[in-house]
């Protein structure tokens, strides 16, 4: 196959762009190469200033030959999306897009900007979507360019027209070694310097939120680009069963061995360091059957093997987890006074 990777150096792209060359896949990555990524010999790449988000312009030498695939790697919008559809429609067989589960309703009542109550069911990919668009509009510290974000016009446009078959992939909480959120930061760095106690209030410990170690997201992206099934389908991508953030914390102290506690206090005894915006009440939990059914995935990665390597990698980047008032802590959990779980 032919295919085409629009941006391919961050967290994801370079794992998928080695998979499928791996697989004997002709792979051209279009970025503006600014970061390098290490990619097998033989991955064509071409730069441009256009390759910055949105990516809304194209180089000939990318519309000269026919491509199989074309996998936009972070489509932000309704601009993006459209010039990709414009560029390549007649020229690309297929087109494969990656979203995220902040398209869901569930996510809207999780931020507050949709009203109405929780629904506790995991969500398939016939959920409802949110009703308010730019979820992340007049965030402080936004990047310009992200203004305009919104996934559900990003599904909308590629999945617009027959003639080129969107497939969209719905993508969890990704984590692992190179997430630049370092969603797991804090957690390592207690679990490595041997905290006794980590510490959530009540409803965020009881709170699921599906997550997918890099390695095994990236896997599923490489199957909806190789797979013919999965033209014109969207699915979900993440673990298969949620645990609580409670639960998570403790899987991951099990597999380092750690022998401290999660312990849930009401909001109001929690440290303000540790309070955290959200309506916990309204989980964000995948249904991914369908992902596994249609094309067979799985996780390539055992759990206890995805947590210590995403902690040796939080370990080696020491950046991203702010210095925590150790203090504040141990005395929120000994005014408590309440047992605490041990994993």
């Amino acid at each position: 196959m032919r295919v085409l990777v629009v941006g391919g150096t961050g967290f994801l792209g370079p794992r998928v762009v080695t998979r499928l060359s791996n697989l004997g896949h002709h792979v051209t990555v279009y970025h503006r190469g600014e970061h390098e990524a290490r990619l097998p010999f033989g991955v064509r790449h071409v730069h441009a200033a256009g390759a910055a988000p949105p990516i809304v312009s194209f180089p000939d030498e990318l519309t000269e030959l026919a491509w199989d695939v074309v996998l936009a790697m972070a489509p932000i919008g309704e601009a993006d999306s459209s010039a990709l559809m414009r560029t390549f429609l007649g020229i690309a067989r297929r087109l494969v897009a990656l979203s995220s589960g902040d398209v869901y309703r569930a996510y809207g009542v999780f931020s507050g900007s949709e009203s109405g109550p929780p629904d506790p069911r995991p969500l398939d990919e016939d959920s409802a979507l949110r009703e308010k668009l730019f979820p992340y509009r007049g965030m402080p510290g936004l990047p310009d360019h992200l203004a305009d974000y919104d996934k559900i016009l990003v599904e909308r446009i590629v999945r617009s027209d027959p003639a080129m078959p969107g497939t969209i992939l719905r993508l969890p909480a990704v984590y692992g070694p190179g997430d630049r959120q370092h969603r797991f930061g804090a957690t390592c760095r207690r679990i490595a310097d041997r905290r006794p106690a980590i510490l959530f209030g009540r409803a965020q410990a009881a709170f699921r939120w599906t997550h997918g170690f890099v390695d095994d997201v990236a896997e599923a992206i490489v199957l909806a680009v190789t797979t013919e099934r999965a033209r014109g389908r969207v699915y979900n991508v993440g673990e298969e069963t949620t645990p609580t953030m409670a639960e998570r914390v403790e899987a991951f102290g099990r597999a380092l061995e750690w022998e401290g506690r999660v312990v849930a206090l009401d909001e109001a005894r929690l440290p303000p360091h540790l309070a955290t915006p959200g309506n916990f009440d309204q989980p964000i939990s995948y249904d991914t059957g369908r992902i596994r059914r249609e094309l067979d995935w799985r996780e390539i990665t055992p759990p206890d093997t995805a947590f210590r390597r995403t902690a040796e990698w939080e370990k080696e980047s020491g950046v991203g987890t702010p210095s925590p008032d150790y203090a504040l802590e141990d005395a929120a959990v000994a005014a408590a006074a309440v047992p605490s779980r041990r994993p």
